[in-house]
């Protein structure tokens, strides 16, 4: 029998707060206006914005609201109380240094912050999951981060894959988050913005609308 593939995509998007150097997190402002933003400009079909969640800029300390928004992702699918069909963790976060946005593959097991986090602390050549072995133990997305950029690309977006997600707070969400992903059967994905001043706040929230119309047109059937 044939496939008609999953019933929809339910994403989940996470931000971050303003940290050391970045007074004004553009992901902070994108991620509380989003739910409004695609009231009215539509959202794709058959996507379901699950939660839409700003994070502290900590990486151990954040730890306890990134896992609520990890269970809130799999609580209807772990119950069978829905067929959800594909689910994404989707992440924001801001570099501050770039001109153009960034579709990161991958994040590393290694925690070196350039300076403390918003709750003090400040690890160097630390394992992010001291299971995981190795501070260069890698984990990749199961998306498809090149074709998803040739999509955005096509809409007229400067955007481009990363394979480094840095070693602060943006790397140690994401590899949490590929991990539980993993674990869990969804899919996971981090998107590195550039700050207003480089790129408008209204071209980057039409950035994320547009980044969300793509993965709901994926086929995700195994």
């Amino acid at each position: 029998m044939g496939s008609e593939g999953p019933s929809g995509v339910t994403v989940h998007v996470t931000g971050f707060k303003k940290f050391h150097g970045v007074a004004e997190n553009p992901t902070e402002q994108i991620v509380r206006n989003l739910q409004s933003f695609m009231e009215k400009t539509g959202l794709p079909k058959g996507l379901t914005l699950g939660s839409c969640t700003v994070l502290e800029t900590a990486g151990q300390g954040g730890l306890g609201p990134l896992y609520d928004v990890f269970e809130s992702a799999i609580v209807d699918k772990e119950y069978g109380l829905c067929d959800q069909g594909q689910v994404i963790l989707l992440h924001f976060g801001v570099n501050s240094g770039t001109t153009r946005f960034a579709l990161e593959n991958q994040a590393v097991n290694e925690a070196t912050f350039r300076c403390p986090d918003e709750l003090g602390w400040k690890p160097q050549r630390a394992p992010i999951v001291s299971s995981d072995g190795s501070i260069s133990n890698t984990r990749k997305t199961t998306l498809p981060v090149n074709e998803v950029n040739k999509s955005l690309q096509q809409m007229g977006f400067d955007v481009a894959p990363s394979d480094d997600a840095g070693r602060f707070v943006c790397n140690y969400v994401y590899y949490q988050s590929l991990r539980f992903a993993e674990q869990h059967g969804i899919k996971s994905l981090f998107v590195h913005f550039p700050l207003f001043t480089t790129i408008s706040e209204e071209v980057q929230m039409n950035f994320v609308a547009s980044l969300l119309e793509v993965l709901a047109s994926m086929n995700y059937a195994q």
